[in-house]
């Protein structure tokens, strides 16, 4: 008697169970769609030095060429070397770079926007390649790109507070996943056998605090003219080696792939 309550009972919940499920109470509610793209991105082509415009013109070919669907390419810095200001040079570069064949994205770097020339190559910058700080969504991910050299190098850009806009960047996001690019990263860098201070800690600390408190799945850098992976809190911090051949650099890009919240990358070398 007690075995028939039992299978009848189990019976019930089986059929409440389908019952729901068909009249729309979404007990088996349905998998979230996947956030899956490529995206590019290069550094330090330091335009004028060496062959770094030929390199540049190679790694474009490249990219065009790519089997992936990338959404777009982003360029973090030092695009020229300290000669923002050659206009035949700048925009042999930028005719370069505007044969991509999706939206590339600009930082500045420390050889682009110079403190000793900060009125004029600041003007510059902003008229070729955007503002100081700006952002772009793909796939329901927030890139941000932002300028942080004053923050390295303690001095000021008239109306430009980086941290400050950070924020409120972050804030406008509203939960979105993030993903963050800029130029030097506040890491200390390891050369000559010892390590090298650039930022201030202070700001260092307030730079970390800050990404940590918001969605942000990756910071993303260059400088470095090196391969280094390294944890800012729990954000991931990846800095790519350059275009360009200072210290006998082979040419290379990265192409990274997103995939629901995470991110993985594969590094291309140039002949």
């Amino acid at each position: 008697m007690l075995r028939m309550k039992t299978n009848r009972l189990n019976n019930f919940m089986i059929l409440l169970v389908v019952i729901i499920c068909i009249t729309g109470f979404n007990c088996c509610p349905d998998e979230q769609p996947e956030e899956h793209f490529y995206f590019v991105q290069m550094t330090d082509t330091h335009f004028e030095t060496g062959d770094n415009l030929e390199r540049t013109q190679k790694a474009v070919e490249l990219i065009n060429d790519l089997p992936m669907d990338i959404k777009c390419v982003v360029h973090t810095g030092d695009i020229t070397t300290d000669n923002l200001e050659d206009e035949e040079l700048l925009d042999s570069g930028l005719t370069i770079l505007g044969k991509l064949i999706v939206p590339i994205h600009h930082v500045s770097g420390n050889h682009d926007i110079l403190p000793e020339k900060l009125e004029l190559t600041s003007k510059i910058f902003k008229e070729k390649f955007g503002g100081l700080i700006s952002q772009a969504e793909y796939s329901n991910v927030l890139f941000i790109f932002i300028y942080t050299e004053p923050l390295r190098k303690s001095f000021t850009v008239e109306g430009y507070q980086p941290l400050i806009q950070l924020e409120e960047y972050l804030q406008k996001s509203n939960g979105k996943p993030v993903i963050l690019f800029h130029h030097a990263s506040s890491v200390d860098d390891f050369y000559s056998n010892e390590f090298h201070t650039r930022w201030p800690r202070e700001i260092k600390e307030q730079w970390e605090r800050l990404i940590n408190g918001y969605n942000v799945k990756a910071v993303i850098a260059g400088h470095f003219h090196r391969d280094e992976h390294h944890w800012l809190g729990d954000v991931p911090l990846y800095v790519s080696a350059p275009i360009s051949g200072w210290w006998g650099r082979q040419a290379t890009f990265r192409i990274y792939e997103y995939l629901n919240g995470k991110i993985g990358y594969r590094t291309q070398y140039i002949d």
